[in-house]
């Protein structure tokens, strides 16, 4: 692995000649922890039909009178709680540190980073790396398994960029990576880091993952495959038996079903029959964000003691580890054969 990291930034300076640039595509996040930052935010994110699809009349009727009236201020809270003082925003601060530490792979390979949504968006991303002479971009989704919600979300920002420009650059997308190896063992090394420091041992284990309605599910988004994928990877690497773990979603959206089992309900029912400490692993998380570190660190942690659990620890994201670090560059050096 070393070798192949190696050969691939002695590369460098070659591949640079012939104008290739990485960029990893990542959802976004509001400027700051307040209902003026979120507004927009929000705005921008639940405007996206492939984040809800519904009819446009409809959703813009709801989305302005009844969402963006109410949910900036709500947001703003949580946002409120897990934002630094020194970093900002998590998502935006472990993206950085992923870009950051990338570029030290790739020497002479211009690594950024583009939001969807928020700052700094992609479309200005891809037009200064246009600008300053990248003549081929890789580009790399932030998101292990697929989704139209997610990685289609991301490409079609990138997709919406390049129609604005006269010199539109080669372009390979890196695709879904749910079952890479090195994803997987990334994803294994951070989990048991995490346990071994526990002073407790788990009496369950849960992978929890962002939900999807179930109806985009049944029109033909892969997700839930891929996930299922995924975590059945992760159950026989770390050697957890049939009964000592349960996949779940969370971040549920309006009112329609989504996909089953929620989070909160499988917490809620294991507190209920007695479990009283639970580890949570987020696989399909690549950076700590409002999800992961409020959602269930906080929400979803005090839910299980009021059901009568005692103990639940959320994982930290995969972020800047450098398994995952090596993981990302050796997906990007396939990915980036002939180019590199």
């Amino acid at each position: 692995m070393q070798k192949e990291i190696a050969q691939t930034s002695a590369a460098g300076p070659r591949a640079a000649a012939r104008g290739l640039g990485i960029l990893l595509l990542q959802l976004g996040t509001p400027d700051a922890p307040t209902p003026a930052a979120l507004r927009p935010y929000l705005k921008q994110f639940l405007s996206d039909p492939r984040v809800i699809e519904a009819p446009a009349w409809k959703w813009k009727l709801i989305l302005h009178l009844f969402i963006l009236p109410r949910r900036p201020k709500q947001s703003a809270l949580k946002y409120q709680r897990i934002w630094d003082a020194a970093t900002g925003s998590p998502l935006l601060h472990w993206t950085k540190r992923q870009a950051a530490l990338l570029q030290e792979r790739f020497a002479g390979i211009p690594v950024r980073f583009g939001m969807q949504v928020g700052n700094p968006p992609v479309a200005q991303v891809v037009e200064e790396m246009i600008r300053s002479g990248v003549e081929r971009l890789l580009a790399v989704p932030m998101y292990p398994q697929y989704s139209a919600t997610t990685t289609a979300s991301a490409t079609d920002a990138l997709f919406q960029a390049l129609m604005k420009q006269r010199r539109v650059p080669a372009l390979r997308i890196v695709p879904p990576y749910y079952d890479h190896p090195a994803y997987l063992d990334a994803v294994t090394t951070r989990f048991r880091e995490c346990l071994a420091q526990l002073p407790w041992t788990p009496d369950h284990y849960l992978l929890s993952f962002h939900g999807i309605p179930i109806r985009y599910a049944k029109a033909g988004d892969p997700y839930a495959t891929h996930v299922k994928r995924t975590t059945a990877h992760l159950v026989r690497r770390l050697g957890w038996g049939k009964g000592q773990w349960t996949q779940s979603f969370q971040s549920l959206f309006g009112r329609e079903p989504w996909l089953r089992p929620y989070t909160d309900d499988v917490l809620q029912a294991l507190a209920r029959r007695g479990v009283k400490r639970v580890f949570v692993g987020l696989p399909g998380f690549t950076v700590d964000c409002l999800e992961t570190i409020d959602e269930i660190g906080h929400e979803s942690r005090d839910l299980f003691r009021r059901a009568g659990g005692e103990e639940l620890v959320a994982c930290p994201c995969l972020n800047d580890h450098p398994s995952w670090i090596d993981a990302l560059a050796r997906i990007i050096a396939e990915e980036g054969q002939g180019w590199l």
